[in-house]
């Protein structure tokens, strides 16, 4: 195995659009909490319920919005928009894990990169934005206690683009920014990245992913 000889102590990785692919574009929607939102997720689950996006977005906006953050806790959290959308937890939490199962490819190919440079001396991180239902399919403990850090945003009450949360993730790895590249599939979450010191990878496929991270690390 080829041994660590780069300044670069550490490597970021996110999970939704980096290490798990979706199979849908994102959509920005209206109103209070206006955000991005994976389509095929919401359009799988508004469809399985049999209620309009609308009636489904006023359903969950709130609530997601509060668990992506951190700001209430899961169990609080899942049983609000079971309440909104007249589930059991049990049901709802299948529906998601469903819903985000189907609509996601586990990236293998980039995991399989992750663990290789773990094994030649680096330390390899998660920070990603998730919520509670999303969590379970696509931040799955097994997974994730192959890496040294993870930071989820529902878990640590902040999510990117807050510089705090690049911070908090550069403390609990024991390096500096310098010493690390963070690769996102969003520009706006490698500007903080980028400002902090850290070098950045816009992710677009493996291929340039990877070869990317070899040119910085040689």
């Amino acid at each position: 195995m080829k041994k660590r000889k780069s300044k670069i102590k550490a490597i970021i990785f996110d999970i939704g659009g980096v290490l798990e692919l979706s199979n849908t574009e994102l959509v920005k929607t209206p109103g209070k909490h206006s955000q991005f939102w994976n389509k095929g997720v919401h359009n799988y689950v508004a469809k399985k319920l049999g209620i309009s996006l609308d009636r489904y977005f006023d359903s969950i906006d709130a609530p997601y919005t509060e668990s992506m953050e951190g700001k209430v806790s899961e169990e609080k959290a899942t049983k609000t928009l079971a309440q909104n959308l007249q589930l059991s937890v049990k049901k709802l939490k299948r529906l998601y894990f469903n819903a985000y199962a189907g609509n996601f490819n586990t990236n293998m190919g980039l995991y399989h990169k992750a663990w290789k440079l773990k094994k030649q001396g680096y330390k390899i991180a998660i920070l990603s934005d998730q919520w509670n239902l999303s969590k379970p399919a696509l931040a799955p403990k097994r997974t994730m206690k192959k890496f040294d850090v993870v930071m989820i945003s529902c878990e640590v009450g902040l999510r990117k683009p807050n510089p705090e949360i690049y911070k908090r993730t550069l403390r609990q790895l024991k390096v500096h920014a310098k010493e690390v590249i963070f690769i996102d599939n969003q520009e706006w979450n490698l500007k903080p990245a980028k400002k902090l010191g850290m070098k950045t990878i816009l992710f677009k496929n493996n291929k340039q992913t990877i070869e990317e991270l070899d040119g910085m690390l040689d």
